[in-house]
């Protein structure tokens, strides 16, 4: 008789389990062992996209070096800064470049343009609350009292960049530059402006009576009043009114740009004057000498003459608040 055995079930399903179990753990093994070289492979393929990608990225951010610092100096730097910049590349101890062109004097003409007292670290005066110079706290006083204020940037052997403050009424005198270039921009306010140039060859008249200065011929280069915002003002040595006089029509400031700065060492002292109409001295000049006006030309003539630091010149230093230099 045959015996047959029936397994439980539980022992059959342990059993497969079992098997099924060594199975696995040889391929388990097998797949443990394949690890290590997996990774290096994946690493590898990875450790080259980085570099592609690196090199991409890089490749469409990179400015060059000069590009990237003029950027981040437009960007970045106040308005004050790329003046004192430009100024420093376009002026020397003698004035202009000594190879000047129209293109330096274009360049700060159109940074001084955008100028306004914020950039400066001024701010407006009213003409309804005219104290002169509300910003330094002062009490209201009379007008007359009130002084004009000149508020020093930066000098240098090259250029002197400054601010004149000045109250409703103020009077900076009839003033020369010699040798001189000057940039003026009016920050706010009103300000008329008269101004001369010498006549030239020079036309000198010595006075025959005690006590009468002498005098000689200016033509009127300027006459009007300037209102912010309005274009940048400049005169040379010889033209563009370099003999001038500033009267304040309402608070106002001006922001100045002088190449090289006044140094009376070197010849360049600021010398005043007080002018006359060319009517004054009448018309008796030798022939040939420059000094005949044809009819209906004076009013755009006078005779200066020169006189001391008027004692009525009210002024005093200030502290500039603005932006620093880096120089």
């Amino acid at each position: 008789m045959e015996l047959i055995i029936r397994s439980n079930p539980v022992q059959i399903i342990r059993h497969q389990i079992c098997s099924d179990s060594c199975e696995n753990k040889g391929k388990k093994e097998e797949s443990m062992q394949n690890i290590p070289k997996m990774f290096s492979e994946i690493q590898k393929v990875t450790d080259k996209a980085m570099v592609f990608l690196q090199k991409k990225a890089l490749s469409a951010l990179y400015i060059p070096k000069q590009q990237l610092h003029m950027a981040m100096n437009n960007t970045t730097a106040p308005k004050v800064q790329l003046l004192y910049d430009l100024c420093k590349t376009t002026f020397t101890p003698s004035g202009l470049s000594s190879s000047p062109s129209p293109q330096p004097i274009h360049k700060l003409c159109s940074l001084l343009d955008t100028f306004g007292p914020a950039d400066v670290g001024l701010k407006e005066e009213s003409p309804d609350d005219d104290r002169g110079h509300g910003f330094f706290g002062l009490n209201r006083v009379t007008r007359w009292a009130q002084p004009i204020t000149y508020l020093d940037i930066h000098e240098c052997d090259s250029f002197t960049m400054c601010i004149f403050c000045f109250p409703t009424s103020s009077v900076i005198p009839l003033h020369d530059h010699p040798g001189m270039t000057v940039f003026s921009k009016v920050l706010y306010g009103s300000m008329h402006v008269k101004a001369y140039d010498w006549v030239e060859p020079s036309c000198i008249k010595e006075s025959q009576e005690p006590g009468c200065p002498q005098v000689r011929l200016a033509r009127l280069a300027a006459d009007k009043v300037l209102t912010a915002p309005c274009g940048t003002s400049i005169l040379y040595p010889k033209t563009g009114g370099n003999l001038h006089c500033f009267t304040a029509v309402t608070p106002c400031a001006v922001l100045d740009v002088l190449a090289p700065p006044y140094r009376e060492d070197l010849g360049r002292k600021c010398t005043y004057y007080v002018d006359y109409p060319y009517s004054a001295f009448g018309n008796d000049f030798p022939q040939g000498n420059g000094a005949q006006i044809s009819n209906g030309k004076e009013e755009e003539y006078a005779w200066l003459a020169e006189i001391e630091t008027p004692d009525d010149l009210y002024m005093r230093s200030g502290v500039y608040v603005g932006p620093s230099i880096r120089v």
